[in-house]
């Protein structure tokens, strides 16, 4: 009520809007200046000038602006007067009158209804204190609540990090020791083929210069033997006296016998060969009969095959066959809508490397999978359905069959693929085998056995993925 009397009392008569450049002009009533110049207008026909709210006329009317009733209106149009007919004034004075609380909720403030410039609160949310007061509970109700959820989340944050801290290093602790026990092997392996090798060279050696000194002692009493027999020879044909000289011939022969030797020398070179050339590639060579694990000739359970699949004799290469389906029996084991086969070989223990060659294909997808895994109608190649592979798909692109798919990030077109499996730690990886670079790893409690997945996809009548998927049988 006391809001709709004062707002009354601000509205001019002519426009009923508040008042705009409020004027009087000798009685008691106000008018906007625009509107009484206007309503006077009308006028000028009659000669005089009266008040619309008193019909009071005037010859020549004189307006005068009212400056405190302007001050209020715009006060009034700065400030909502349900705050200023709510607000309490203040037990601190300003300068000239008590101070009627407000608050600027735009500005974050309090503000007097008579000190402060209206202007600079115009068109902002005011309201009373205790209106203010409620809003911002709620509004820092709010923000202790976000700021508490927020510290929740650090807080656990925190402690999945340090968890990680902990974890990570411990784990590279465990990886330094098992990088330390494999180059100490290469080592170990290194000096013990080097120790061979020089074992060998000092045998060779010893026996190469046994044979040459027994060679030379040998050649070198022949020597003396000749020498002997040159010298007898040169004696008898000093004799002149030729009696003397045809009857010493008979004794001669006797003489010689045994100083005559022919030169028949054989000589084995030293065998240097087997100790140069491409030693290193020896060395590797001798070292790959020792390292494990290395490439395994893992073959193909035809059994397993989809209908549609060729397998080469030696059961090592996979391609899908354009022609009509192989009239092949059907059986539990095998794939009857996924084109896909299983390895011959059952894994539930050890290290095991395997490479298959990907090369010139546009689909493909290869991995491990449970030996029980359903082989029957569609599946879904994910962990939870027992299978653990990557897939190269829509011609250059390579994803992890996880729940969902996750993107590899691949340089280049891979032309081999390396498995490798930890069983007894749970660890699946795989590598570009050209360069050893890393693909993915799956870390998995594995249930039971495990086979080698192939899957070469479909080829199609462009002759787009037409190439096989082969195991990679390394010979040394």
């Amino acid at each position: 009520m006391m809001a709709c009397c004062l707002k009354d009392e601000l509205l001019c008569s002519i426009c009923l809007s508040i008042y705009q450049d409020p004027v009087s002009f000798g009685c008691e009533h106000y008018f906007c200046r625009k509107c009484i110049t206007e309503h006077w207008s009308r006028q000028e026909h009659q000669g005089t000038r009266d008040c619309p709210e008193c019909r009071r006329t005037f010859a020549q009317p004189t307006l005068s602006p009212s400056l405190k009733l302007s001050n209020i209106v715009e006060r009034y149009a700065a400030f909502p007067l349900d705050a200023i007919l709510n607000a309490q004034r203040s037990s601190f004075p300003c300068k000239d009158h008590e101070k009627v609380k407000l608050f600027c909720l735009t500005d974050r403030t309090v503000v007097c209804f008579f000190c402060d410039e209206p202007s600079l609160h115009e068109q902002h949310q005011v309201t009373n204190v205790d209106e203010a007061f409620e809003e911002l509970q709620r509004e820092l109700k709010e923000q202790l609540r976000a700021l508490q959820d927020s510290e929740r989340g650090h807080t656990e944050a925190l402690q999945l990090l340090k968890r990680q801290l902990a974890e990570t290093k411990i784990s590279a602790k465990g990886l330094r020791s098992t990088i330390g026990e494999a180059f100490e092997r290469l080592h170990r392996l290194l000096r013990e083929r080097q120790k061979s090798m020089l074992e060998e060279l000092e045998a060779d050696t010893a026996r190469t210069l046994t044979d040459i000194e027994q060679k030379m002692q040998r050649y070198s009493q022949q020597l003396r033997q000749l020498q002997e027999g040159i010298q007898i020879l040169q004696e008898k044909l000093g004799e002149m006296d030729r009696h003397a000289f045809l009857g010493g011939i008979p004794s001669l022969s006797e003489k010689l016998k045994g100083k005559i030797h022919e030169t028949n020398l054989t000589y084995e070179d030293f065998p240097t060969s087997k100790y140069t050339g491409p030693l290193q590639y020896t060395i590797w060579k001798s070292l790959f009969q020792d390292i494990h694990p290395v490439p395994a000739a893992l073959t193909l359970d035809p059994q397993t095959a989809h209908q549609r699949l060729i397998l080469s004799d030696d059961c090592t290469i996979v391609a899908y066959g354009n022609l009509h389906p192989q009239p092949l029996q059907d059986s539990p084991k095998r794939f009857d809508v996924e084109v896909s086969v299983l390895g011959t070989q059952a894994l539930d223990s050890g290290v095991h490397y395997w490479e298959v060659v990907v090369s010139e294909k546009t689909q493909w997808m290869i991995g491990l999978a449970h030996e029980a895994v359903s082989r029957k109608g569609s599946i879904q190649i994910q962990p939870s359905r027992g299978f653990y592979c990557i897939v190269m798909h829509d011609g250059n692109q390579y994803s992890a069959c996880t729940e969902p798919w996750t993107r590899l990030n691949v340089r280049g077109k891979l032309e081999k693929v390396g498995v490798f499996l930890d069983y007894d730690k749970g660890l699946l990886i795989f590598y570009n085998a050209d360069d050893m670079s890393w693909l993915y790893t799956f870390r998995e409690k594995f249930p039971g056995k495990l086979c080698s997945y192939f899957s070469p996809g479909q080829s199609h009548a462009n002759g787009k993925n037409v190439q096989p998927l082969r195991i990679n049988t390394v010979r040394i």
